[in-house]
Parts: structure tokens; C-alpha cells; sequence
């Protein structure tokens, strides 16, 4: 592998062209850098300059040995620098998964604040759906996970915290044939009207909430989506009070009182001891922060979504 003066001294004649000008740029004398070029081609035993003409260039290999060089060169650099920050208890790095109800939009003023701190962590941060979020961090697929819903479940290292708790309203368009029932709205007439719900990534154990036996289902992608679609009439189910709002108060959606209310969900962060580095105890930190976790909590208001 060539020095940094080795690589300058390649990358100086194939950019200046003349002996001359490269020894000012590097700010040696002709002779020092004349004497440098034949080292190298004696140390490689082949010829890596071009004389024949009267500019000096690099033959092709010297060209490939500028390129191989530099890249190596950077590899180095990026090592050394991996090596640094794993020894100083930085992860190499962190994989993020929250429930897909959580916006991301949210997480980037704490996404920015972690780049201040040059820990040179690699960020993922990807979205699993009700028992898919627990799933990921049993799997390995996630080293902290936001937003799982229901009792943490026999993980071996688990461990975890309450983020907050969701409140949930049963809401229909005012289209749809549900609006005009006044009583509450019992298993057997909400059997007959078509459920939307938020599909479950999990990969063994898929699950339906705030749906009756028997009752047909349309399975969207996503927390918006299953607003939309309520919001058209396409279907009935329940959805978060504060993303809402909004449409509640304007008439876009009607809350109606069901024989069955829905409790408010519980909400998780949680991850398992051996993962525990830095980067992570930084996190842990931003998601304890009562601000945070309110706004992720509340979410963006649906009015706010197309």
C-alpha cells in the first residue's frame, strides 16, 4: 500500500500533466518529485509514467494504481474510524422499528440531534404493525423497538418501558348506512358492516383488533390509510381519538357508542440488554422525555394528511 505523500504524488501528476507543475502544487522542487516517480516504479517494477511526450502522465497502470491506492486508503480511514467508535462503546449500528402508527416525521428533530453528535452510528429506522413490532426485536430485526401494543412478551434479555397509553374513538362517515344508528352498536350490527383494518406484518401470528366474529374485513397498509378510507365510507373501525379530532369537529367522521367499547392501548419501548451501546442509551433517553413521547402519542392530526 502507497503513503499519503506516495497517493499525492499520483494523483498531482495525472492532474498537472508536467513534472513541473506538480512539484508546485505539492511545493517540492522537480528533482525531489523526479527521484519519488522512479522510486515507485523501481519498488513496483513496472512502468507507471509516461515520458514519450511532453506532458507526464500516468501509463494504465499507473492510473490503476492511483485508483486502487486511493480506495484502499479510504478503506483505512473508514476502519480506523469504525475501530475508534466501537472502542469508545458507539454502536456500528442501530436499528430503530416502530409501530407504523407512529408518523416519522416526528422522530426527525431527535434524528437531527443524534447527526450533532458525530457518533458515526449508522441510523435504520424501519415500521412493523401491531405483532410484527414485537416480532422484529425477537427475530433480531431491530435492536429498539417504539409503539409495540400488548403485554411484552417471553423475549430472553427483554426489557422495557410504558411510553404512554392511545385512546381510540369507533368512528363512520356520515355516509355511511352507521351514522344514522342511535342506539349503541352492538356485535351482531356491527357483523354486517365491513371492518377496516391495519394489516399485521407479522410473520406467525397475525391478528385483527375492534373486529367481531364473522364480520368481512378490508386490510390497508396503514394507520392514514385505514383514516381515508373510514373517512369515504369504504368502512367502520377504530381509530386514534387525537388524530381525529379534526375530523370529528368538522363532521367528517361521527364517534359512535358501541356496546363493546375499545380500553386505551398501552404503548411500549423496548429493546434486549445484550444490544445495550451507547447509541441506544441515547435514544432510550429521547423516548423517555414526557415531550416526545406526548407528541408520538398524539400524532399528526388527520386534517393534515391528503
Amino acid at each position: 500500500m502507497l503513503s499519503d505523500d506516495e497517493i499525492a504524488l499520483l494523483e498531482a501528476i495525472r492532474e498537472a500533466g508536467s513534472l513541473s507543475r506538480a512539484a508546485r502544487r505539492l511545493g517540492k522542487a522537480p528533482s525531489t518529485i523526479s527521484h519519488a516517480a522512479r522510486q515507485l516504479e523501481a519498488r513496483f517494477d513496472a512502468l507507471l509514467f509516461d515520458r514519450r511526450r511532453y506532458r507526464l502522465q500516468l501509463t494504465p497502470a499507473g492510473q490503476l494504481l492511483a485508483q486502487e491506492s486511493a480506495r484502499l486508503a479510504a478503506d483505512v480511514g473508514r476502519l480506523t474510524q469504525r475501530v475508534k467508535q466501537i472502542s469508545g462503546g458507539w454502536e456500528e449500528q442501530l436499528w430503530l422499528v416502530t409501530d407504523e402508527i407512529f408518523e416519522f416525521e416526528l422522530l426527525l428533530p431527535s434524528i437531527r440531534a443524534f447527526d450533532a453528535l458525530g457518533s458515526g452510528v449508522t441510523l435504520r429506522v424501519t415500521h412493523e404493525v401491531l405483532g410484527g413490532t414485537w416480532e422484529a426485536l425477537a427475530d433480531g430485526r431491530a435492536d429498539l423497538i417504539v409503539g409495540a401494543t400488548n403485554e411484552p412478551p417471553a423475549i430472553p434479555g427483554l426489557r422495557w418501558f410504558e411510553l404512554g397509553t392511545m385512546d381510540w374513538v369507533f368512528a363512520v362517515s356520515p355516509r355511511h348506512p352507521l351514522a344514522k344508528e342511535t342506539s349503541p352498536l352492538t356485535q351482531d350490527v356491527l357483523a354486517h358492516h365491513r371492518a377496516i383494518v391495519v394489516a399485521d406484518s407479522s410473520r406467525r401470528q397475525r391478528r385483527g383488533y375492534g373486529v367481531v366474529g364473522g364480520q368481512p374485513t378490508l386490510a390497508v397498509p396503514s394507520m392514514r390509510a385505514k383514516m381515508r378510507a373510514q373517512r369515504d365510507g369504504l368502512g367502520v373501525g377504530w381509530l386514534p381519538r387525537d388524530r381525529i379530532l379534526s375530523l370529528l369537529k368538522n363532521g367528517s367522521l361521527i364517534e359512535k357508542t358501541v356496546a363493546n367499547p375499545r380500553e386505551p392501548n398501552t404503548l411500549y419501548v423496548a429493546w434486549r440488554e445484550e444490544h445495550e451501546g451507547r447509541a441506544l442509551a441515547w435514544w432510550l433517553d429521547q423516548f423517555r422525555d414526557p415531550r416526545l413521547a406526548k407528541r408520538l402519542i398524539q400524532g399528526v392530526d388527520a386534517s393534515a394528511t391528503p
